[in-house]
């Protein structure tokens, strides 16, 4: 449910004479972690109290509002398209608008949320939470059948961004300044370093990472050469028990290079049996709900002055990591709940 939907609920519990202890109790058991916070809860209280009537926003008036054009909202859309894991930061620096005014164009006029780090649709529609349940259920077919078959087979690959320095406190909350944002100087565009990472990985450990030079991006040319590279790692790799003779069960996100003929092309080329995996849907991808967290949380803190060290540090931290089986595993239990809730997302 949207907020403004809550705020129509909020109401009626105001109306029917409801506390906030009690309306806020009754929305958690109805509708969980996305139910409103207490704050908004007492927020609308006081605004009823008041003499309020309507739900909708307040009309707003001054200069923020001139950032919402169509031509924003267009190129953000671009930007969304490109990376979905772009941070609101780095689109108002791209665009030059405040954090506040990006943040208003995804969630308003873009309806977007983020879902483990990826901006996703805020309400899927019919069609997408379908193409979901089917994938989950032929997902928990193939790993039913025979469990260690399909652990042994399975290989992901997920992409990230590295920055060169993370803050302490890595949240989304941070990176998005609040509408103060608004009342500074405009900045220039972000010159942040920043690597984009390929991991390739399998319930044994990391089998290959791919390093991007700067200022380049996958495209549907480097894609199925990156395949190449791998196929020719996973060869000589000891992470891959027991599957002589065996095709590579390959899950990857629906990204426009990965899903471009020449990758497709060369996916059958090498006999790789593609795994699917829904569009929009990191929560039911191993890299985004298990991998990336977990290294993400290593990162905050650190400094990088050089691609180098940052390809010895996390060389070096995914060789001290275990329970890469645990995560693949976890696919069971989340296909299992997407087919529950017909489609919708797991929120965490």
């Amino acid at each position: 449910m949207d907020q403004k939907e809550f705020r129509v609920l909020i109401k009626h519990c105001y109306l029917m004479k409801k506390n906030t202890a009690q309306t806020q109790r009754w929305l958690e058991e109805c509708y969980g972690k996305s139910a409103p916070s207490k704050t908004t809860i007492c927020r609308w209280f006081s605004e009823f109290k008041c003499g309020r009537t309507s739900t909708n926003d307040a009309a707003r008036s001054g200069r923020p509002l001139e950032a919402s054009t169509p031509e924003n909202i267009k190129r953000i859309h671009r930007i969304i398209l490109d990376d979905s894991k772009v941070k609101v930061r780095e689109i108002a620096d791209i665009i030059q608008i405040s954090t506040e005014r990006v943040k208003n164009i995804l969630h308003e006029h873009l309806d977007m949320k983020k879902v483990y780090a990826k901006w996703v649709p805020r309400s899927l529609t019919i069609n997408q939470k379908q193409q979901r349940v089917n994938d989950a259920e032929r997902g928990l077919k193939l790993y039913r059948l025979n469990e260690n078959d399909f652990l042994n087979r399975f290989v992901a690959i997920g992409e990230t961004w590295i920055h060169y320095h993370t803050n302490q406190n890595n949240r989304e909350s941070t990176d998005e300044v609040e509408s103060s944002t608004a009342k500074q100087p405009k900045k220039q565009p972000s010159t942040e370093k920043k690597v984009l990472v390929s991991i390739f990985w399998n319930a044994d450990g990391i089998i290959f990472i791919d390093y991007l030079e700067r200022k380049k991006t996958i495209t549907k040319e480097y894609y199925p050469a990156l395949l190449d590279r791998f196929n020719e790692k996973l060869k000589v790799s000891n992470k891959r028990p027991q599957m002589a003779g065996k095709a590579v069960l390959f899950h990857q996100d629906n990204s426009p290079p990965h899903i471009s003929i020449k990758a497709m092309a060369k996916l059958n080329e090498l006999k790789y049996d593609l795994l699917h995996q829904p569009p929009y849907s990191p929560d039911l991808d191993p890299s985004d709900y298990y991998l990336f967290p977990i290294l993400k949380r290593w990162l905050r803190g650190k400094r990088f002055t050089s691609l180098e060290d940052i390809e010895c540090e996390t060389d070096a931290y995914f060789d001290a990591v275990d329970g890469y089986a645990k995560g693949i595993r976890m696919l069971e239990d989340r296909w299992d709940k997407c087919i529950a809730l017909e489609g919708n997302y797991i929120e965490e």
